[in-house]
């Protein structure tokens, strides 16, 4: 479909498996196995398409189990972004550049938010899938659906910002609310801060914004007391976080506000930037703590949505991914055999880093990583403390 066609054709309708909402669906798309950002951009690699890839073939994802995004309107984008920004976004990708005047205006062409063939196709297939994902959620009384290319949590409703162009886990969350729930508590675990979500919220009681982040990162944002409008709790954790620690914040900081919240749904956003092998953070996180976190939070609200996010490794995002989408449909990640046609898929996996030049085996042949447990600092037990405070 063209950008011009989107403009005055709606969509072909998703079509939802009848064996939702009784199973997860996973949603993703084959406009990102061809789609990048650009050969030095952080967003150069694959993503998508290697956990769908590496989840059919163990075994983990059948047909009747996956839906293909569709690409949101710019009219739908609109229910969040200034029509003027998406009608810029669009007209970047029809002429393959922007003016200064724009790349001023609109942060496109600049600071890591680059023209590329699919400015507006790719990040609209994104914010197609999480606004699906919404709508459906909200018309069952249980449900979980997993969107693996969203998570873009730091578009601005005027501009992009931080790789982000449009803010998918705000368009998806409106659709809950318009299409009925009441409540939606959001989740980051990605190691920056959710700034975006958190602003569109600022003054909006029906959801609340938690954000586990590293502290001091990029964009600067979501400092312990910052609350927004009073409906936010920010968890910036400090360098060198081990999963002992990541557990502690999430059980003692963020299930108790997201079980006093009582929300209709959760939205999860598994950023994995805060894992050891990720080179975006100084975090130290195995994947466990991410497959732990989303298994817990899952468990809070009758409707789960799981998102993407930051992940700038290849072979950790396409393992933790695949262990999170295995977390969701009740099986332990450290218990699924790597057989031979996964670790052929990993294998094939290529990065332009330096960590990519001698990959270590173990991110071809295991999904699970190593756990990487520890003591528990009186830095972030204070932290889970100071944020749970009222007030």
């Amino acid at each position: 479909m063209t950008v011009e066609a989107s403009q005055t054709d709606r969509p072909p309708r998703a079509r939802i498996p009848v064996s939702f909402p009784r199973r997860p669906i996973l949603i993703g798309s084959e406009i990102y196995r061809r789609s990048r950002y650009g050969v030095k951009h952080p967003l150069s690699i694959q993503r998508v398409t290697p956990v769908m890839d590496l989840a059919h073939a163990l075994g983990l994802l059948s047909d009747d189990l996956f839906v293909d995004s569709p690409m949101a309107s710019p009219e739908e984008l609109s229910r969040f972004h200034a029509p003027d920004y998406i009608a810029a976004v669009v007209a970047a990708e029809r002429d393959g550049r922007v003016s200064d005047e724009v790349k001023e205006k609109y942060n496109i062409g600049r600071a890591g938010n680059p023209v590329f063939p699919e400015i507006f196709s790719r990040p609209a297939t994104a914010a197609g899938a999480s606004l699906l994902a919404g709508r459906t959620l909200a018309s069952v009384e249980r449900g979980v659906i997993h969107s693996l290319a969203g998570g873009t949590h730091h578009g601005r409703r005027d501009m992009a910002y931080g790789f982000c162009f449009f803010n998918d886990p705000v368009l998806g969350i409106l659709a809950m609310l318009d299409s009925g729930l009441s409540r939606v508590a959001y989740v980051d675990l990605d190691a920056h801060h959710g700034d975006g979500v958190q602003d569109a919220f600022h003054d909006d009681d029906r959801v609340l914004t938690v954000s586990i982040h590293e502290d001091d990162r990029w964009p600067r944002t979501g400092s312990a007391e910052d609350r927004a409008g009073g409906m936010a709790r920010n968890f910036p954790a400090p360098k060198g976080l081990n999963d002992s620690e990541f557990r502690h914040l999430i059980e003692e900081g963020v299930v108790p506000l997201v079980e006093m919240f009582a929300a209709d749904a959760v939205v999860i956003q598994s950023g994995c930037d805060g894992l050891a092998d990720d080179p975006q953070s100084k975090l130290e996180l195995s994947n466990n703590a991410l497959f732990e976190a989303v298994r817990r939070l899952s468990s809070l609200a009758p409707r789960v949505l799981v998102v993407g996010g930051g992940g700038y490794n290849p072979w950790a995002v396409a393992r933790c991914w695949t262990g999170i989408w295995a977390t969701l449909n009740g099986q332990d990640p450290r218990d699924i055999d790597m057989d031979t046609g996964g670790e052929r898929i990993l294998r094939e996996l290529l990065w332009n880093h330096s960590r990519g030049r001698n990959p270590p085996e173990h991110w071809f042949t295991t999904l699970a990583d190593r756990p990487n447990e520890g003591d528990v600092r009186a830095e972030v037990v204070d932290l889970a403390r100071l944020v749970r405070r009222p007030g």
